[in-house]
């Protein structure tokens, strides 16, 4: 939203937090159940917003992808690559903890936990401890499955790297 589109007396977001409205193209709009944003399509609220986050199926598709593409560009030695997939894993997992608070110590542990030997592991290109730690976030990822009732989702390694990119 651009200045000259929104006018009030105080920042964006102490307005939407702390004013019982704000004015958006010269409308007044409160945050309950009112526009808090006009698209080319129409306007939609903040809990319609708030409906469209993604919950931690949509991202894991995401994860899932990113996380199979990390394997195989390191054992190619593509660690800028290597290091861009952890990047927005990390990313990924940062929007769950907010979508989904209630996995925010699992997501936080396999952060700091396989995530971070992982990217230790990138940062000294050693494939060696980079496919050690990538195994022992596999397993961690499969029992979080299974402690969050979810056993029926095993994660596994494709037995190929992804033919959509050059690795």
């Amino acid at each position: 939203m651009s200045a000259a589109q929104l006018t009030a007396p105080h920042s964006f977001l102490s307005t939407l937090v702390t004013a019982p409205s704000y004015y958006y193209k010269g409308k007044t709009m409160t945050q309950n159940n009112k526009p808090a944003a006009h698209t080319s399509h129409g306007e939609i609220t903040l809990d319609q917003l708030g409906g469209m986050q993604p919950g931690l199926a949509r991202l894991m598709a995401e994860i899932s992808d990113r996380y199979w593409i990390l394997y195989y560009a390191a054992k190619a030695e593509n660690w800028k690559m290597a290091a861009l997939q952890s990047s927005e894993i990390k990313k990924a997992f940062r929007i769950g903890e907010i979508t989904r608070p209630k996995y925010l110590d699992h997501l936080e542990a396999f952060i700091n936990g396989p995530m971070s030997k992982i990217d230790q592991a990138i940062e000294s290109k050693n494939w060696k401890d980079f496919q050690d730690a990538y195994m022992i976030g596999v397993k961690a990822a499969n029992s979080y499955h299974v402690s969050w009732n979810h056993e029926e989702i095993i994660w596994q390694l494709p037995d190929e790297p992804p033919k959509h990119l050059k690795l």
